[in-house]
């Protein structure tokens, strides 16, 4: 259940030049509260969101830390955390105006606080004149427009504001030759670690390069990685791409020792915590597409099973794929 009990709109409108700072909350109308709440549940949802930690010296952390005390209003907190939002925009080479949502919030008994980043997105809405010859509809371009209901926010952060833990998506921006991310890097002044889409496209893709760079089969090794994840998400919300590795490349230390190396470079030292559901579903198919332009989707736990699917290297180098024992077949 998410309950919003706070909430303000802060505008940076580089497009005019104009930037405005609310300096009341929100009215949480009913409409309002659905909005709010629906992108709530979508952010909570991304599998491509990271985890983060504040660093000790966070200068967010201590204004955070001041309103949960009741130092600071909630007003005056948002704008600082704003301001320091604005004037880090200012300094990348692609200033995109954009709308900042700060609330205060209980998604399940748990008080979060959460920023939403909309960048401003063109759109077409209709607009009534009143001329000499009476009432004349147009359709005109609007440059404030905010993502709806079945669309996601640009940026966020959800803060716990118990643990002060840290879900977050954040794009990256040029900033004096070098790329970005603003929320964490600057706002909010925290590490990440890797989300969990970035997880699983590492481990199907470090698999496979070590296992080629062995002169093995990548796609048997992606495959098999991908069995391993379906497997151990049965028990477990945790995923360990080193333990992932040493399935995979079981009795074979030389490309373990590889693998471990290039997972490492990545950043993938710790377990990475998963969504069970939704990562098990993504490991359900493997997903093959070959020079030709035929496509395939091998349930993932056939893959290896040489009753259904075998692959055969043939005297010209070719590959051929042979589906077996099937009953029916049906278009779609």
């Amino acid at each position: 259940m998410i309950t919003i009990e706070k909430a303000i709109l802060h505008v940076l409108d580089f497009h005019s030049g104009v930037t405005v700072y609310s300096e009341q909350e929100m009215d949480l109308q009913e409409s309002i509260q659905t909005f709010l709440q629906k992108h709530i549940e979508k952010s909570l949802a991304r599998q491509d969101a990271q985890q983060g930690s504040f660093y000790p010296d966070s200068a967010c952390k201590v204004k955070l830390e001041a309103y949960k005390n009741g130092e600071c209003s909630f007003v005056a907190f948002s704008q600082e955390i704003t301001k320091h939002l604005e004037n880090a925009l200012l300094h990348t080479e692609d200033v995109a105006s954009t709308d900042v949502l700060i609330l205060d919030a209980m998604v399940d008994e748990q008080r979060k606080l959460i920023l939403f980043k909309c960048n401003n997105h063109v759109g077409y809405v209709h607009q009534i004149h009143q001329t000499e010859q009476g009432v004349q509809n147009e359709i005109i371009n609007h440059y404030a427009i905010m993502p709806n209901l079945s669309q996601r926010m640009d940026e966020f952060a959800i803060i716990d504001m118990s643990t002060l833990q840290i879900t977050l998506v954040a794009k990256k921006y040029p900033m004096e030759g070098s790329s970005v991310q603003l929320l964490p890097e600057i706002v909010l002044e925290c590490s990440t670690q890797p989300s969990q889409k970035e997880a699983l496209k590492s481990l199907e893709k470090t698999t496979a390069e070590v296992a080629e760079s062995f002169g093995q089969d990548g796609v048997a090794a992606a495959a098999a990685a991908k069995n391993y994840v379906a497997e151990h998400m049965e028990i477990s919300n945790e995923l360990d791409l080193k333990r992932a590795g040493e399935e995979v490349f079981k009795d074979q230390p030389a490309m373990q020792a590889d693998y471990n190396r290039r997972i490492e470079e990545q950043g993938f030292d710790q377990p990475v915590q998963m969504d069970q559901k939704t990562t098990l579903k993504k490991v359900a198919k493997h997903k093959l597409k070959t020079d030709t332009g035929i496509e395939l989707a091998i349930p993932t736990d056939y893959f290896d099973n040489t009753q259904f699917v075998e692959f055969y290297n043939e005297a010209d180098g070719t590959i051929s794929i042979t589906l077996k024992h099937i009953a029916s077949i049906i278009n779609k």
